[in-house]
């Protein structure tokens, strides 16, 4: 994972347009856009404010912050948990900024992308793949191990003091 720049002060953004194309309405309302970096984007289109970028070398800059998570293409993460961390980080930012994740097609690791943030969101694992085909492209979520790794893919755990008996 790799961040590049940060946007001073807060985050706050206008939500995406629901009905702009690769935005994807989470059960929870939530928005978040998917797209393929190898089609240009629309200029009259809003800018996100943080962009997940699921590539085998680092994408280009961006003027808005960026996060590489290494990821050739049709493969999966090899780092899982660091994934998992970002997916999460992203759908909290969801709930107030424009989030997008993207890849070179928009399909195969984006769409698995957004599968795992439909878990987090709420739908379960078994159900995601479905759910962003049928509200985002159909084709997305390409290959079987990438059906497998949403069907286990499981939120991390959140973070603070062990508890239990000691």
């Amino acid at each position: 994972m790799n961040e590049q720049s940060a946007p001073p002060g807060g985050h706050s953004a206008p939500p995406w347009d629901e009905d702009a194309p690769g935005v994807l309405r989470l059960p929870s309302g939530r928005l978040v856009r998917g797209r393929g970096l190898s089609r240009p984007l629309d200029p009259a289109a809003p800018a996100p404010t943080c962009g997940v970028y699921l590539l085998g070398s680092p994408p280009p800059g961006f003027s808005w912050e960026s996060h590489w998570l290494r990821r050739p293409g049709f493969r999966l993460p090899a780092d899982r948990e660091a994934a998992r961390d970002l997916f999460a980080r992203a759908w909290r930012r969801t709930a107030t900024e424009r989030v997008e994740f993207a890849c070179a097609g928009g399909l195969g690791r984006t769409g698995t992308a957004l599968a795992c943030l439909s878990v987090l969101d709420g739908v379960p694992p078994g159900d995601a793949v479905a759910h962003v085909r049928a509200h985002y492209d159909r084709r997305a979520v390409e290959t079987p191990w990438q059906k497998r790794y949403v069907r286990d893919f499981a939120p991390p755990r959140p973070a603070g003091p062990l508890s239990g008996p000691g």
